[in-house]
């Protein structure tokens, strides 16, 4: 028996390493890297040379904050550097 358990959606604010943290959007995700994903979906921020975009995103209860630099063409994420 297989009990379908909801998953835990917490609340992170996210914005584009050059912006301000004030500029930041509320997004909710599972993870730092979903909630990063989900900004990208809805927000579209403007890529760097690269065709990346560094993001840093920041859990609204614990204050832990993560970046990532995400590969517009594959999708793929990483910690930035």
């Amino acid at each position: 028996m297989t009990t379908d358990l909801p998953t835990l959606q917490r609340r992170f604010s996210v914005h584009p390493v050059a912006e301000a943290p004030a500029c930041g959007h509320l997004v909710e995700g599972v993870s730092f890297e979903d909630a990063a994903l989900h900004f990208l979906e809805t927000a579209h921020p403007a890529a760097d040379a690269d065709d990346e975009v560094r993001l840093f995103v920041e859990d609204c209860d614990t204050g832990e904050r993560q970046c990532f630099r995400i590969d517009l063409g594959s999708g793929e994420t990483a910690p930035c550097d």
